[in-house]
């Protein structure tokens, strides 16, 4: 039952945190970009709540069994779960208070996922220390590129609105365009590594994470293509200065990917497959 509370609790408070800040911050119209929007201090801790809660739900789906759980549900509620607990603690560094918006509800709906599609088929292996550390990594990656797209998209918003007489007031207080392209270099960078270390782990290790032999599939594939996208876009920004709409299609591009390479594979297997 305390299960079961804390998915509707994280699920109903990442509702709430989400609709509030589509009202006062996104929904809101400042007429000028001169002042800062000062925002109440209890406003960055709002999502500390839900986080935990969301941790609490993954746990619980996660270490069900004897073995990992790791499905497609509870790989997504993963991601989703560190991409706003690292936008979170990011937030305090950096003013970018409208990705919460943007992340909130779709917390809610992957708060939910575990609950409604169990993981049947707990991961081999789990036991192994290669094994959890390439969770971890690969994990962390997903979450920093989920994050870089996102904040992509938030520099196409902004670059759209710049042309309209009105904005709403909370893209009045971003930090200016370039730089938030400088930081969406640095994320990626950051997921760049954390990707390489995913794929040279799976790839070289694969008899000690994996417990076999490295096979090439359609993952492995999607995989090294979009390592090969964030490649290539952070080789056009160090020797041509790729900036702009350029960089933010790479982004998406390399984002996509990346998510076929991993969700994709596992929505086929445990959804169409049933497997």
């Amino acid at each position: 039952m305390s299960g079961i509370l804390a998915y509707l609790a994280a699920f109903m408070l990442y509702g709430m945190i989400g609709w509030y800040f589509w009202r006062t911050k996104w929904n809101t119209s400042a007429q000028s970009i001169d002042g800062a929007i000062v925002a109440p201090k209890w406003e960055s801790f709002a999502i500390l709540i839900p986080l935990i809660l969301h941790s609490y739900t993954l746990y619980l789906s996660i270490f069900a069994g004897a073995g990992l759980s790791f499905g497609i549900a509870n790989a997504v509620s993963s991601i989703v779960w560190l991409t706003a607990l690292v936008y979170w603690l990011s937030s305090f560094f950096y003013r970018l208070e409208v990705i919460q918006t943007l992340i909130a509800p779709v917390a809610a709906v992957a708060v939910l996922l575990p609950f409604i599609f169990p993981s049947l088929h707990p991961l081999t292996n789990t036991e192994l220390p290669a094994f959890k550390a390439h969770i971890l990594v690969a994990m962390l990656a997903y979450s920093l590129l989920t994050i870089a797209a996102l904040h992509a998209l938030l520099i196409a918003v902004v670059e759209r609105r710049l042309h309209h007489p009105t904005m709403p007031s909370v893209l009045t207080n971003l930090p200016p365009i370039l730089a938030m392209e400088k930081l969406l270099f640095r994320i990626i960078w950051v997921g760049f590594i954390l990707l390489t270390l995913t794929l040279i782990s799976g790839v070289v290790f694969s008899e000690e994470v994996f417990g076999q032999p490295v096979k090439f599939t359609h993952k492995t594939l999607f995989g090294f293509i979009s390592w090969g996208v964030f490649a290539a876009l952070l080789t056009g920004r160090q020797l041509y200065g790729w900036r702009g709409r350029i960089a933010i299609r790479w982004t998406l591009i390399g984002f996509v990917i990346l998510l076929l390479a991993y969700l994709g594979s596992k929505f086929v297997l445990e959804v169409i497959l049933q497997r």
